[in-house]
């Protein structure tokens, strides 16, 4: 039982709602020293968590400087998983999506926490900002000014952001982490077969597809990704929260492994326990992008590394695919 003495720390969760704030939000939950208040914008949190007494909820949008600050205003610790995200199709087709306001919403957050002396900031860049093709696993000091055609407009936004979050570091006292984490997968993930990232849209087409039918995959499937469990996400957020003594820390979070998406296909199939066949559409719109990251500063820094292989991964995410959308699809 927590002592009555300790005032519990204020967390503010942008994007409590999405795949990486709602486990987020599942993970900080379970501990009595946090007292939590959850953003959303369009996608309200169901009804056992609106009952929950432990979260209280506040609908926001978060490119409106009146809304930022009324979400921030008495909170310690905020923690920025709201973005806007698409899979490889919208990447392609409308890279400008990925920019405008999350360099708004960013830069306001940003501001906000400044200005209301928040002890603790932390940002969810990523893996797009590291150049393609890297030979061996990559490191934070790795970045070239060189990212990928489709990545351009995003890999830039986050670098910006990265670097607004340097700027504040300099003149105020929050302490900013900046995660650069591979590819997330697990519950709560969006499981669209169009919309989707690679893990997510694989399990959702694996798991609509008969037994003896077939799957489709985008691409080639050469393409290399370093695919990490969000609980082991969620456990490096709490541990940069507790122990980041600088104000400014860059870090890689992933598995510090790679897999082809052909061989990750044929995890998924296998794990499911159905005989698929896979075919390759190279017509349909892929990432020519491989990438696998180098963790070592995570595990000296934090004493942090993946508990969760991916083999246990993909049938911790299957079953509770199954018991979460399936069931709720045949109830419905």
């Amino acid at each position: 039982m927590m002592s009555s003495s300790k005032p519990r720390k204020k967390v503010l969760l942008c994007g409590a709602t999405g795949f990486i704030g709602r486990n987020l939000l599942g993970h900080f939950l379970k501990k009595e020293e946090f007292e939590i208040t959850g953003t959303y914008h369009r996608t309200p949190p169901p009804a056992q968590l609106r009952n929950d007494g432990r979260v209280t909820f506040l609908q926001a949008d978060l490119t409106d400087p009146a809304q930022v600050d009324r979400a921030v205003q008495g909170k310690e610790i905020v923690i920025q998983a709201a973005a806007t995200t698409s899979g490889a199709r919208e990447i392609l087709a409308a890279p400008h999506h990925h920019v405008t306001d999350n360099a708004v919403m960013n830069s306001l957050i940003l501001r906000s926490c400044h200005e209301n002396h928040v002890e603790r900031f932390v940002f969810f860049s990523c893996t797009v900002v590291y150049p393609p093709g890297a030979k061996g696993p990559v490191q934070e000091s790795d970045f070239n000014y060189q990212m990928a055609g489709p990545y351009f407009g995003a890999g830039w936004t986050k670098i910006y952001i990265e670097k607004m979050c340097e700027f504040y570091s300099k003149i105020g006292p929050t302490r900013f982490t900046v995660i650069r984490h591979s590819n997330i997968y697990g519950p709560f993930d969006k499981y669209d077969a169009e919309r989707s990232h690679v893990f997510g849209a694989t399990v959702a087409k694996v798991m609509a597809a008969p037994d003896h039918g077939k799957v489709t995959v985008w691409g080639e499937g050469v393409e290399e990704r370093d695919l990490l469990h969000v609980d082991d996400l969620t456990a490096f957020v709490e541990k940069a929260v507790a122990s980041q003594e600088c104000g400014f820390e860059l870090i890689n979070v992933g598995s510090g492994e790679s897999i082809a998406v052909r061989d990750l296909v044929a995890k998924i199939i296998k794990h499911s326990g159905k005989n698929l066949k896979v075919e390759f559409d190279r017509k349909k719109p892929s990432i020519p992008f491989s990438l696998k990251l180098n963790i070592d500063r995570a595990r000296s820094l934090y004493g942090w590394s993946p508990k969760i292989t991916l083999e246990e991964g993909i049938v911790k995410t299957l079953d509770w695919y199954r018991s979460q959308v399936l069931e709720r699809q045949t109830v419905a």
